[in-house]
């Protein structure tokens, strides 16, 4: 003991002289920390769980108890003798498809419809994002992004009508802009541009939502240290803004990827005419057309079966590869 300790208690040990702590009895290391039990967890948390099962009992509901009637796709399906009494045809409805005239069409329409409107829509959220985050005059900014908001809350049903004014052959704004008296909607070389200038117009102030939360929580120091280095603002944005941006832009990115194929249903409806065919033939109103118009309610859910099944291939392959080319991973 040493000679400064008390009596009735234990001297500590003296670390600076070499001395070493004692160490912990088996008692002590065989004692892991015990997490509380389940039932005790949900009693304290409940109203947490209460919140969470909402979202829960609702995606069960409506996403996944309805995915057993994907098995009509492989069966001649009679609503009188129900799912499992209708005979199993296996894959006759994918093959009749794949027969039919105007399958290679309809997917060559749809993924390029998707593809362009990815390629053209995609980056302008980003930049307007970049271009709002650089404005000062925050009653300005404010009016900025309510007018690129407003266009989204616009039913799609107003959109077509609207479109179908300004492109009238006879006293549309294009035409008149123009001088010309051309029905576009009746140009299939036409819906491709129309279909996704106004998806643009209505969906990227919308967009840009999500980009700008990011931005704001960048660190306002870095933009002053920047300054004092000399950096411009194109470096600023370049050197700081991108790079803040990039893991969002690749998750956004993932998940339109996943759905490539599904291309607006409402839209390419009520825009299509007999003389756009040959462009604006898509598999969703195919679906459409032979499920609900036709009830051959086992022919549409195999074609609707086999564009989930590319949309989810389409989602890990872009997945794979994102992971790969960054630390951003989706599934």
């Amino acid at each position: 003991m040493s000679k400064n300790a008390s009596p009735g208690r234990t001297a500590a040990p003296d670390v600076s002289q070499g001395g070493r702590i004692p160490a912990a009895g088996p008692a002590a290391l065989s004692r892991p920390s015990r997490a509380k039990p389940l039932g005790r967890r949900l009693a304290d948390n409940w109203q947490m769980y209460a919140l969470l099962a909402i979202p829960v009992v609702l995606t069960v509901v409506y996403k996944y108890i309805p995915m057993y009637g994907i098995q009509i796709a492989f069966r001649d399906f009679d609503p009188n003798l129900g799912f499992l009494e209708s005979q199993w045809v296996g894959l006759k409805w994918f093959a009749r498809f794949f027969n039919a005239p105007t399958c290679f069409r309809m997917i060559k329409n749809t993924v390029l419809i998707s593809l362009f409107s990815l390629l053209w829509s995609f980056p302008i959220p980003i930049i307007l994002s970049l271009i709002i985050n650089q404005v000062r005059f925050h009653r300005f900014k404010r009016v900025v992004q309510t007018v690129l908001y407003a266009p989204h809350f616009i039913s799609t049903m107003i959109i077509c009508g609207m479109i179908r004014i300004f492109l009238s052959p006879t006293g549309g704004l294009l035409n008149l802009l123009l001088g010309t008296q051309i029905d576009f909607l009746t140009q299939s070389s036409a819906f491709r541009t129309i279909y996704i200038a106004s998806g643009i117009w209505q969906d990227a102030g919308w967009g840009c939502i999500i980009y700008l939360a990011t931005l704001a929580n960048v660190d306002p120091g870095l933009y002053e240290a920047a300054k004092v280095d000399g950096a411009s603002v194109f470096q600023r944005i370049l050197h700081i803004d991108l790079p803040e941006l990039l893991p969002m832009a690749i998750l956004n990115l993932i998940m339109a990827a996943g759905g490539l194929m599904n291309v607006g249903f409402e839209k390419v409806w009520l825009l299509q005419t007999d003389l756009n065919k040959a462009t604006s033939d898509v598999i969703a109103v195919y679906v459409y057309q032979q499920g609900i118009e036709q009830a051959k309610y086992s022919y549409s859910t195999a074609v609707g079966l086999f564009n989930t099944a590319v949309n989810i291939i389409l989602l890990l392959v872009v997945n794979k590869i994102a992971s790969k080319a960054s630390d951003v991973e989706f599934v």
